[in-house]
């Protein structure tokens, strides 16, 4: 009776670590593309923030803040 409980387990332990990396391959979405995703967004958003904005400290702010993520985001 032991062996059939520590058996089972075993296989029940392996099903569910062989599951989860399987699972987490096909959702994790690749880096790089990512980046892409969010280099694009920011650029954009710095280029159109700073043609319409605002002349005060919080606008400057606003806008440094896009251009810093959007160079975090456009490193290779």
């Amino acid at each position: 009776m032991g062996k059939i409980i520590m058996m089972f387990s075993i296989f029940y332990s392996l099903s569910l670590s062989a599951n989860t990396s399987i699972f987490e391959h096909k959702v994790q979405k690749p880096e790089t593309t990512y980046n892409k995703e969010l280099c694009k967004l920011f650029t954009e958003k710095a280029t159109t923030y700073e043609v319409s904005m605002r002349d005060d400290a919080y606008a400057q702010a606003t806008l440094q803040s896009y251009k810093d993520r959007a160079l975090i985001y456009c490193k290779e």
